[in-house]
C-alpha cells in the first residue's frame, strides 16, 4: 500500500446529533441523500485513497436552520465534536469551523472560539446564505475579522434559491452554478482586492469559473471601479479543491487558469460515491500535462504552505 501523503481540504463529517437535528428539520443537502459516517470509515477510505491528513468540514446545510439560538448551539457542538476527533488523532484529521450565519454577531464569537480555543484549521462558509452572496456588505464584519486572523476560508456549495430541476438534486448542476457565482460576487465587490490575508478555497475547482474567468472580465463595464485586468487578478486570488473535478475535460482549464501554488487535493466523502474516489484519483495520478512536481504539490505541497499552522508552512515550494 502506498504510504498516504495526500492532505485532503474537501472532506466531510456528520456528527451523530448533527445528522438527528437534520433528520428532524428534514434538511438535505440541497436534494442528495444524507450518507452515513463515522470517523472509523472515514479512516479506511483514507488509507484506501492515500490520505494522510483530512480537514474536515460540515457540509451544506450548514448549521442554521432558520432560530439563531439553535445556530449558535448546533454550531458549537459540530465545532467541538469536530476538534476532539482533531485532538485525539492529530496526524489524520483537522477541520474547519463552522459558523451561525446569518446570525454575523454569533459567527463572529463563534470565529474567536473555534480558532483560539478549539485550534480549529480555518472556517467553512456556505456560498449562499438565504439567498445572500459572500460579497454582500451585511457579511463585511466577519470578512474583516477573517482577514486580519490571516484564516484559510473554506468555501462549499449550497443549493441557490432556485427550483430544482426534476431528477436533478442541487449538487449535481447548482452547486457548481453558485460557487461561481459567489465567487465572482466576492471579486466584484472588491472582496479579493480587499481583504487578501485571508486565503479562500473554491470547491469542486471553483465550478466553472477556471472555464469563463475571461468572460467575467466584461463585468467590468457594470461595476464601477473595477477593470478586466483587475477582476481576473482577483479571481486568481482564489485557490481551488479537485472535489469530483480531476477530470480529463476539468484539469486543463483548471491548471490553465489557477494561480501556481493554488491547486488543492479533495475527496468530498462521504458525500460523493465511494465508487467514484478510484475513478477521480487515477485521473489525478495518470494526468500527462502536469510539469514536474506538479502533482506532488497538489496532493499535498500546496496544502502545506496554505495551512501555516499546521505546517508551518513548510511544504516544498508548489508549482500547483
Amino acid at each position: 500500500m502506498t504510504t498516504p501523503h495526500r492532505v485532503d481540504v474537501h472532506q466531510h463529517l456528520l456528527p451523530p446529533a448533527y445528522r438527528e437535528l437534520m433528520d428532524r428539520h428534514e434538511m438535505t443537502a440541497g436534494g442528495w441523500p444524507t450518507p452515513s459516517w463515522d470517523a472509523r470509515s472515514a479512516l479506511a477510505m483514507m488509507d484506501r485513497r492515500s490520505i494522510a491528513t483530512g480537514i474536515l468540514s460540515i457540509s451544506a446545510p450548514g448549521t442554521h436552520f432558520g432560530d439563531d439560538a439553535e445556530a449558535r448551539a448546533t454550531t458549537r457542538d459540530v465545532n467541538e465534536f469536530s476538534a476532539e476527533l482533531a485532538k485525539d488523532r492529530p496526524d489524520r484529521f483537522g477541520f474547519f469551523a463552522s459558523v451561525p450565519l446569518p446570525d454575523v454577531d454569533g459567527a463572529l464569537a463563534e470565529t474567536a472560539y473555534a480558532l483560539d480555543e478549539l485550534h480549529a484549521d480555518g472556517v467553512v462558509l456556505l456560498s449562499n446564505i438565504a439567498g445572500r452572496y459572500l460579497g454582500d456588505k451585511e457579511f463585511e464584519p466577519l470578512r474583516a475579522e477573517l482577514d486580519a486572523r490571516a484564516t484559510v476560508v473554506f468555501i462549499h456549495p449550497t443549493a441557490p434559491r432556485l427550483p430544482m430541476l426534476e431528477g436533478m438534486p442541487s449538487p449535481l448542476l447548482d452547486y457548481p452554478f453558485d460557487t461561481t457565482r459567489t465567487a465572482v460576487h466576492m471579486a466584484f465587490n472588491g472582496v479579493m482586492s480587499r481583504r487578501t490575508r485571508m486565503k479562500v478555497i473554491l470547491s469542486h475547482a471553483g465550478g466553472f469559473l477556471p472555464y469563463a474567468a475571461w468572460r467575467f472580465t466584461v463585468g467590468a463595464q457594470f461595476n464601477p471601479g473595477t477593470t478586466p485586468e483587475g477582476i481576473l487578478t482577483d479571481l486568481r486570488r482564489f485557490y481551488f479543491d479537485t472535489a469530483l473535478s480531476s477530470t480529463p475535460s476539468a484539469l486543463p482549464s483548471l491548471l490553465a487558469f489557477a494561480a501556481p501554488g493554488h491547486i488543492l487535493y479533495g475527496s468530498d466523502f462521504p458525500f460523493a460515491p465511494e465508487e467514484s474516489g478510484p475513478v477521480l484519483d487515477a485521473f489525478l495520478d495518470g494526468y500527462d500535462g502536469f510539469e514536474p512536481g506538479q502533482l506532488d504539490a497538489i496532493d499535498h505541497g500546496n496544502a502545506q504552505q496554505l495551512f501555516t499552522n499546521r505546517y508551518g508552512g513548510g511544504g516544498a515550494q508548489a508549482a500547483g
